[in-house]
């Protein structure tokens, strides 16, 4: 019944995967439209984790959530994409959909931010989609505060507007 936490490893990474996508499509499905979330397929998105891995374990940690044995979450943070060596970026904290409202990415964040402090990071940084109200509530009752920062990008041929939050991690 107790969520543990635990550094992943490269037997992890296409479970994530398949989690990552069954997220995605949970938490994007009422602003995305259907075929923008269809791709990746779950496989597609375990693949891009094993390819992600090989080139960023050096300077990045996936740490993986458990409930009873089974993968139910995980968070992947890594230097700052702006180049701010004082900064790390939170790039993911995803759940199974299931898993949602029982402590386990609260468990992740708090994670994710004593990664960063142990980095010797003083604040975090992440992105959020903006049309994605839940997340960003998320977020800021967990401290993260938006930068007024935007960009966009697309989720298949869909552009997402995002936020950019920020956290002291001190």
């Amino acid at each position: 019944m107790t969520v543990i936490l635990r550094h992943a490893t490269v037997d992890d990474l296409r479970p994530v995967g398949a989690l990552h996508q069954r997220s995605r499509v949970a938490a994007y499905f009422s602003f995305l439209p259907a075929e923008a979330l269809a791709d990746p397929t779950p496989e597609a998105m375990g693949w891009y984790w094993v390819e992600r891995w090989t080139w960023e374990r050096d300077d990045h940690l996936m740490t993986v959530a458990e409930r009873d044995g089974q993968l139910v979450g995980f968070s992947y943070v890594g230097p700052d994409d702006a180049g701010d060596p004082a900064t790390g970026l939170l790039n993911a904290i995803h759940l199974d959909p299931g898993e949602r409202g029982r402590g386990t990415g609260r468990a992740l964040m708090r994670d994710a931010l004593a990664t960063m402090r142990g980095r010797g990071w003083a604040r975090g940084v992440l992105w959020v989609l903006e049309h994605n109200v839940a997340a960003r509530r998320f977020y800021e009752r967990g401290g993260w505060l938006p930068t007024g920062e935007r960009r966009e990008e697309r989720i298949g041929a869909t552009p997402t507007p995002q936020l950019r939050y920020t956290c002291s991690v001190l």
